[in-house]
């Protein structure tokens, strides 16, 4: 286990000395963060290192999950999908779902007596109404893009979001107009020192690309992450498909005016011999039919490597990351995109869609470029791969903009000045 010490090699020893003033502060307090997974996706990386290091800077932290069976589940992903804009059907039988299953664990579990309760995304928000002795400050935490809801369901989650003392969202973009409570911008965060993150050597990587069937000779792009439609897995094997092909015209000046780049005729001519790794995990039914769509898609194709990925496979995934050329996140809609930040990290240029948090990380022509379509994504793969200097350029430009912005301990900062701000400035606002 890593300590806030091990820390001070990457931020400094400043940062670190910070985090155990504002930690004297808060001394003794009760946090409980409470979220419906230990494995798989941000949130519980995130709460993985979070809650230890509260913990060490003086605070009692703790993490509480919740349980649902499938009825829970199939509603809570219907929300996800409808709270990010999708027109997905949504029942009257959901709702009973959600309802039944937040009282279900509302008994099991004890916050009444904690000065903060942390409640991360949609599927636990209604366990507040289950509370009514509470002592603490309650904060709901969003990790998802509700910026252009389907109606039917914020209205549904907003009044019990309504009776938090303040909400959580990771750009000024998500915050709600409409929830008359205190509102506080946290970025999510990676950890440089974990598996998943920290340095590993040239033959790591490669015993790793040997391990998947993967050449060493080819270039690869990849996309790393859940099997989801909004992440847009199957756009992602059409950018693959047409570098293979001989590509459309590319107009490099128009992206770097002035730049030493090869000459345009030339490149748009070329096929692209590449391998595209798509690398996930398949945990739940919709997750299981976009892996066999992909699977149809890229059937016959030994350049494409389609890997169903165990649970804590950090380190090949920290593996996969720093042997491929471009990393791809052509997410539809995005809430911040860790696999985006954990790539910048180890200094690879980002082809990100242009939603959510990814602008925040990658920004256009410095460190990676943020696309709206599969023929910007072409291009710009394109690019790069024939660019290879700039392509390290912009990795390194990627590097220093994480570690200045997106490191857990900037995160354990931002929550503790939270915890500290909720208990001097208690006023909740008021709807005028």
């Amino acid at each position: 286990m890593t300590t806030l010490k091990d820390y001070e090699k990457v931020v400094g020893t400043e940062v670190i000395d910070e985090l155990f003033r504002l930690g004297g502060r808060l001394s003794h307090k009760k946090v409980v963060h409470v979220n419906e997974t230990k494995v798989w996706g941000g949130v519980a990386e995130i709460l993985n290192k979070l809650v230890p290091f509260l913990n060490e800077t003086g605070i009692e932290a703790k993490w509480e999950l919740i349980e649902g069976g499938e009825d829970f589940w199939f509603a809570t992903k219907s929300f996800h999908n409808a709270l990010h804009g999708a027109n997905v059907p949504i029942t009257s039988k959901m709702f009973d779902d959600y309802l039944r299953t937040n009282q279900e664990n509302a008994k099991l579990l004890d916050l009444d007596d904690a000065d903060f309760v942390v409640v991360h995304d949609p599927q636990p928000a209604a366990l507040i109404q289950h509370f009514p002795n509470r002592r603490g400050k309650w904060i709901w935490r969003c990790h998802i893009d509700v910026s252009t809801p389907q109606p039917r369901v914020w209205e549904f989650l907003r009044p019990f979001i309504s009776q938090y003392d303040a909400a959580v969202f990771h750009i000024d973009g998500f915050a709600k107009k409409d929830l008359f409570i205190r509102q506080f911008i946290i970025p999510p965060s990676i950890d440089p020192l974990s598996d998943k993150n920290r340095d590993i050597s040239e033959l790591e990587s490669d015993l790793t690309l040997q391990k998947y069937g993967i050449s060493l000779e080819k270039p690869i792009i990849s996309q790393i992450g859940r099997f989801d439609r909004l992440k847009d897995p199957e756009g992602v094997v059409k950018v693959y498909q047409q570098l293979r092909k001989p590509g459309a015209v590319l107009d490099v000046h128009r992206l770097f005016q002035g730049a030493d780049v090869i000459d345009a005729t030339r490149l748009s001519k070329e096929q692209i011999d590449c391998q595209l790794i798509l690398a996930g995990g398949v945990t739940d039914p919709d997750s299981e039919e976009i892996y066999q769509r992909l699977r149809k898609l890229a059937e016959g194709d030994k350049n494409v490597h389609l890997l169903n990925l165990p649970a804590f496979s950090d380190l090949d995934i920290n593996a996969l990351q720093r042997s491929s050329n471009v990393v791809l996140q052509k997410s539809l809609k995005e809430g911040f995109a860790l696999t985006v930040t954990e790539a910048l990290w180890k200094a690879r240029p980002v082809i990100g869609g242009n939603t959510g948090g990814i602008p925040l990380q990658v920004i256009d022509g410095v460190n990676g470029f943020l696309v709206n379509s599969i023929e910007q994504c072409v291009e710009r793969v394109r690019f790069l791969l024939k660019n290879p200097r700039k392509a390290e350029d912009m990795g390194k430009a990627g590097k220093e903009h994480v570690r200045r912005n997106f490191i857990i301990t900037r995160h354990v900062r931002d929550h503790l000045l939270m915890y500290l701000t909720l208990e001097l400035i208690p006023t909740k606002l008021k709807q005028l």
